[in-house]
């Protein structure tokens, strides 16, 4: 009898001890040559727990950091690596790579005078070199790309203008603004980084053939409908951030042209607690895209 109830209380001592989580590998401060942008460019990647004993090949996410954070933000603030790490050992999510470059202040964009190609490196310089040096399924099918604020911004540019590089994409907090919005903004709110990016100007005099060409609303009203619905798209904006005009235009184009997406509106404002909270979500949506039904 005494046996008996030894072998019970170690079953339950097993039993309520926490499974162990394999962690995956993170790697910061690695650079590559950019020709396009004429300098080094630093990058942060993640690799799944399995990377170095395994010969698979992996899915991958793109991941991008906000205004005047870098490729380490979302490591940093986001733990990025730790939410993975859990959600791939709960089965939550597949095993992927998760790559995070330093984008500066270009806002992931070429900019008015074509001064910064930052899109330009990103899909011929990043992408190719990322997909080349680790083992990637290199397809749109395995391709996903999110990010928060700035980083959401790019992420729906990104999916929208080249929607046949990405299965999904999953935008936090994206700084998405109504024209209307552009045109009323003060100039020293235009001077911090609009004028860099699009150029100076005030007024209606904003709104440039190159400005449009990147505005997440505008390009849900014009792109081809079958190629916006080529790519899973996923919002989410907080109740409380001062974003979240642009993101409900947003979610009403998309909805108006009958594309399917996700569209979340949380209690939350612009900050890392409502971010970090989000990306788990966020990584299962881009996830599901990397599995057939």
């Amino acid at each position: 009898m005494k046996t008996l109830v030894t072998l019970a209380f170690l079953l339950f001592l097993v039993s309520a001890t926490p499974a162990q989580v394999a962690h995956g590998v993170v790697k910061e401060g690695l650079t590559l040559d950019s020709k396009i942008l004429g300098a080094k460019v630093r990058y942060t990647i993640y690799l799944p727990f399995d990377y170095d004993t395994s010969s698979r090949f992996y899915p991958v996410v793109y991941l991008l950091h906000g205004y005047t954070d870098n490729d380490m933000g979302w490591i940093q603030f986001g733990e990025a690596n730790l939410i993975a790490d859990e959600a791939i050992a709960k089965r939550e999510l597949p095993a992927m790579i998760i790559a995070m470059p330093d984008a500066g202040p270009s806002w992931y964009i070429n900019n008015y005078n074509g001064s910064v190609r930052y899109e330009d490196f990103f899909f011929g310089e990043f992408i190719p070199y990322i997909e080349s040096h680790y083992r990637i399924r290199a397809e749109k099918n395995y391709r996903g790309v999110a990010g928060l604020s700035m980083g959401g911004f790019g992420t729906l540019v990104y999916a929208m203008r080249h929607p046949d590089q990405f299965v999904a994409c999953a935008a936090l907090s994206a700084a998405v603004n109504t024209t209307e919005q552009m045109v009323a903004m003060d100039e020293r709110g235009w001077g911090r980084w609009p004028t860099t990016v699009y150029g100076p100007g005030s007024g209606e005099a904003r709104l440039t053939e190159h400005l449009l060409s990147y505005n997440p609303i505008r390009l849900a009203e014009t792109v081809e409908v079958e190629k916006l619905k080529s790519v899973r798209i996923y919002l989410d904006c907080g109740d409380d951030d001062y974003l979240t005009i642009g993101n409900a235009m947003l979610h009403v184009a998309l909805t108006k042209r009958q594309v399917p997406h996700e569209y979340r509106v949380r209690d939350g404002a612009h900050a890392w607690s409502y971010w970090r909270s989000g990306l788990l979500e966020a990584l299962k949506f881009i996830g599901t895209s990397f599995h057939k039904p």
